[in-house]
Parts: structure tokens; C-alpha cells; sequence
């Protein structure tokens, strides 16, 4: 272990001394947010990076394990959608003085949950749009305005958002997919970050293969 130290998805400063990098589990203080072990961002306060999240709404935001998130990240959520299918978008319904009731949830353009798969890296001032599904593995670029679904282990930039290319071959991102690193032990992922970190494909896959 490093520094004679093991890896706890508990506490909120995983960095000595440096406290603009923290671990988000432990800080999630929202039930509608559900963020697994180990997954961080570059700054003190994740939840201020989630806009638009009305109870009301019932969506969730659901990140998976080891996610790397950078500085200025946003997750808009559905609250921010207006009534689409009227003449006005104007929402009097959330101002006083004005008689209107809240429209239904049909008259909203809801998306739905917005889920974030494991060890996806999000770029620096990325803006992920709501019920947006980004696959494990993937990449969004900084800068990045994610209005649709990304496939696992692709890698996407742009707004609006483009894929622009597969990082592994169809065999390679079918190995990972099934091998699930992330939800190994810690003892087993730090016996692993040699083949993790590895950059040569092809005996990383014959090597995922003989662990199968």
C-alpha cells in the first residue's frame, strides 16, 4: 500500500494536505443522488455542481465507481426543462403572484434519470444534459455539452456532443465490460494496476482472457 495506507472510499480528502480533490460518496447529502466508491472531483463541494434537482422531479443522478471528474462539471437536471407544448415557456407556476398551478409531468419534456457508468473520465467544464446514460470507459472532452447517450468506452467531444472514436476493439470493450474491474476487492485492484495501467492492448487481453 502506498504510504503504508489502504484506500478508503470513506473518507472525503483522499490527498493530504490538498483539500480541492475529494472523494463525493461521503459528502452526498441528497437521497436522489446515488455516487459509488472512489469517485471524485476537482473540487470542495460536489453537490453545488448539480443544478435543476427538485424533489418534485423524483430523477436521480446515478455515478458509478472511479469516476474522475473534473473542475467545473455540471449536471443539469430536469427541473430545468419548461413547458414545451403551450404557446409560453414562461413558468409562472414557480412565481408568486401568478395563477397558475404546476403542469403535469406529461407536459414536461422529463428525460429521466441521468446515469454515469464506472471509470468514466469527464472533462474540465463538461455540461452533462438531463436523462443523458454515459457508458462505462467513456471519455467527454472539456468543454463538452453531453445531450445524448454515450457508448461504453468511447470517446466524445464537442457540443453538441460527437463521438469520435471506439478506445478499444469490440473484443477488448466486451472483456471489460464483463470483467468489471471496479467492483473488485482492493487488494485484487492493487494487484491489478499493472494490467490496468498497461499499455499494451494485446497482452492485456490475453491476460483478461486467462483471468476469465
Amino acid at each position: 500500500m502506498k504510504n503504508e495506507k489502504i484506500p478508503n472510499p470513506n473518507v472525503i480528502y483522499p490527498i493530504a494536505g490538498y483539500d480541492k480533490e475529494i472523494y463525493v460518496k461521503p459528502t452526498i447529502k441528497n437521497s436522489n443522488i446515488d455516487v459509488g466508491d472512489f469517485t471524485y472531483i476537482a473540487d470542495f463541494d460536489f453537490e453545488s455542481h448539480v443544478t435543476y434537482h427538485y424533489g418534485w422531479n423524483g430523477d436521480k443522478l446515478i455515478i458509478g465507481k472511479f469516476c474522475q471528474i473534473a473542475a467545473g462539471v455540471e449536471f443539469i437536471m430536469n427541473g430545468a426543462n419548461h413547458q414545451m407544448n403551450a404557446i409560453t415557456t414562461f413558468p409562472f407556476y414557480t412565481l408568486e403572484g401568478w395563477n397558475m398551478e404546476p403542469p403535469e409531468k406529461s407536459d414536461l419534456p422529463i428525460k429521466g434519470d441521468t446515469v454515469i457508468g464506472n471509470d468514466v473520465w469527464i472533462g474540465q467544464n463538461a455540461v452533462i444534459l438531463p436523462g443523458v446514460h454515459i457508458g462505462d470507459g467513456a471519455i467527454i472532452g472539456a468543454n463538452s455539452v453531453v445531450g445524448k447517450n454515450i457508448a461504453p468506452y468511447t470517446i466524445a467531444v464537442g457540443n453538441p456532443i460527437k463521438e469520435i472514436r471506439r478506445r478499444f476493439d469490440d473484443e477488448m470493450i466486451e472483456l471489460l465490460l464483463r470483467f468489471k474491474w471496479w467492483d473488485r476487492s482492493i487488494d485484487e485492484i492493487n494487484r491489478l494496476i499493472p494490467l490496468l495501467t498497461c499499455s499494451d492492448m494485446e497482452k492485456v487481453k490475453r491476460e483478461l482472457k486467462a483471468i476469465e
